[in-house]
């Protein structure tokens, strides 16, 4: 065992390469806040609702603790919380009764549906106070649960991409109309950019943005979303158009497609399996990149958390922070609104 008493150990140098030491660095919290890189801002981040048919209806989410399905009333109010907050982006999910659903979505296009009226009051209460995203995707209209309209092949049912182009457009022009700022096209269509691009500026809404699920896997981690918004598939899984788990040039090519057809912004989703997604992707683009912090991974650190396997409070910042540092420009999450409440960033 070294002596640290031996006047001989004390007389030691240091070698020379401890000429540099990190560690200055680091002496205290008040140094390492003003040299940390990277830092977390209320306005850094998407609050997700979902939103439902009714009133003063807030249904929890047993798959999701502490999230709740709102109906339009309750939704302003959790709004108003969020701006308390510092909050300024809302994205906003539509969650259905089945008496409304039909196998080609067509409820997308309702504009007197719970994510229009939503936006319409939401405009109302708060103007220009909040940016307004909406999720445009048919899962939750169509009774089978898929993205798209279906047809019949001779290699069996299949997603029809080219027909359900002007479902999605329908969708999304409903929202434009009621005063969104970007959509948010999350179906994984080929060409459904480009085709959202052109409906909304012949339509006359040349200022609506368009966010763009530009690389979304066909992830393990969307069960609890499933159950919130209503919208597992009836048969199948989604392989077929989102993105196989094993690829990364791929999401290379489809953010590049997307940012060609005219996106506004990019996505990854999910976010902490894909981190090196984003960190590719970053210095191939110049459009502000979006991280998706989808629900199997809030739900997974709810569950550590409650176990008391984790401290909930420093791995929701450390999760949030890996994001940001990974290269997002702005992180969709579901913590968000409880992690700026409770000070854990």
């Amino acid at each position: 065992m070294l002596d640290l008493d031996n006047p001989e150990v004390q007389s030691l140098e240091a070698p020379p390469d401890l000429v540099r030491r990190p560690r200055r660095l680091r002496t205290s919290a008040a140094l390492r806040e003003s040299v940390a890189e990277t830092h977390l801002r209320p306005t850094d981040f998407l609050a997700p609702f979902f939103i439902t048919t009714g009133r003063d209806l807030a249904e929890p989410i047993a798959t999701l603790p502490g999230i709740h399905r709102y109906s339009v009333d309750r939704f302003l109010l959790e709004v108003e919380r969020a701006l308390e907050l510092g909050l300024r982006s809302l994205l906003l999910f539509g969650v259905l009764p089945d008496t409304w659903k039909d196998p080609f979505g067509q409820s997308a296009a309702d504009p007197n549906g719970p994510v229009p009226t939503a936006i319409r009051e939401a405009r109302k209460a708060f103007g220009e106070d909040v940016v307004i995203y909406t999720d445009v995707c048919l899962c939750a209209h169509t009774t089978h649960g898929h993205c798209g309209v279906l047809k019949e092949t001779p290699r069996g049912v299949q997603i029809d991409n080219d027909r359900s182009l002007p479902q999605l457009a329908a969708m999304a022009l409903a929202h434009a109309e009621a005063g969104a700022d970007f959509v948010a096209p999350s179906d994984m269509m080929d060409g459904r950019v480009g085709y959202l691009r052109r409906a909304l500026d012949q339509a006359g809404h040349t200022g609506v943005g368009i966010l763009s699920y530009a690389v979304k896997y066909a992830s393990a981690f969307y069960g609890p979303f499933r159950d919130a918004a209503k919208s597992a598939p009836s048969f199948g899984d989604r392989a077929s158009y989102q993105m196989d788990i094993r690829n990364a040039r791929e999401a290379l090519r489809e953010a590049a497609l997307d940012e060609a057809e005219g996106a506004d912004m990019l996505m990854v989703k999910p976010a902490l399996a894909y981190l090196d997604i984003l960190a590719r992707l970053r210095p191939q683009t110049q459009l502000p990149l979006v991280a998706y912090n989808v629900s199997g991974e809030y739900a997974m650190l709810k569950a550590a958390a409650q176990a008391g396997v984790l401290d909930e409070a420093r791995a929701v910042r450390e999760t949030l922070v890996a994001i940001k540092r990974a290269g997002a420009d702005l992180i969709i999450s579901y913590h968000a609104q409880e992690a700026l409440a409770q000070g854990w960033i």
